[in-house]
């Protein structure tokens, strides 16, 4: 009996053409192993949150992570991360001095997740990562907050910044200005961008402020200095 050649074998494999059955077999499981990644890392964290304040999770990339510092750089008092996701932003702040450096995140996943990049960056006991709903968190003894949220619901939390910050207080918004307030600083460029709003003495946050600072962020980390280790852009 002639055995197969194996090169010919493999020849004929690759130049055999998909028929419509397995093509549809192929797409239902790309489609289930989404849905698999879905159900066990992002809807945990959905399924107490009414659908309108829902936000998808996506990680902020090394350069806004700089520019977010770039405008809390020493500033005093209790910094918080609302939906601080896998905590990168929480534990870069915590290095360059913005302490105590506090994140919320409800997705137990990416809550565990950023505790594991804290205990790698030898941290752990220095930043604190909390399980919680951010619209449920106060806000009355934070200083600086850092917000990466979806247009959506930036309204929504501009009456809880406005009914619970403290006057002095610095917001900053990442990826999307808030709607009405007036910002004091910009930094970064496009998707880049992020946007800083100071709480005045009286009145309305962001009523009282409306000059525009550049400001120039500082030289690029590295993401080894941003996380303790290279950890690439979720999504």
């Amino acid at each position: 009996m002639e055995q197969d050649d194996p090169a010919e074998a493999l020849t004929e494999l690759r130049e055999r053409r998909l028929g419509a059955l397995e093509l549809l077999q192929a797409a239902a499981g790309s489609g289930l192993a989404a849905y698999a990644v879905w159900a066990l890392l992002l809807q945990p964290g959905f399924r107490r949150v009414p659908l309108r304040l829902q936000v998808p999770y996506v990680g902020a990339s090394a350069r806004q992570v700089e520019h977010v510092l770039s405008l809390l750089r020493g500033r005093p008092g209790k910094t918080v991360d609302l939906g601080s996701g896998d905590g990168r932003i929480v534990l870069a702040a915590h290095r360059c001095g913005l302490r105590p450096a506090v994140g919320y995140e409800l997705n137990p996943w990416l809550v565990a997740l950023a505790r594991l990049h804290a205990w790698r960056a030898g941290c752990a006991g220095s930043v604190c990562y909390r399980r919680k709903d951010l619209w449920k968190v106060s806000l009355r003894d934070c200083r600086n907050v850092s917000v990466f949220l979806a247009p959506s619901v930036l309204p929504l939390l501009e009456d809880k910044l406005r009914a619970e910050l403290p006057a002095g207080a610095r917001v900053v918004s990442g990826r999307f200005p808030l709607p009405t307030w007036q910002p004091v600083a910009v930094a970064g460029e496009g998707l880049d961008r992020v946007w800083a709003y100071d709480v005045p003495g009286g009145g309305q946050a962001g009523e009282a402020v409306s000059s525009r600072i550049p400001i120039q962020a500082a030289p690029r980390p590295s993401s080894a200095s941003v996380l303790g280790a290279p950890v690439s852009q979720a999504s």
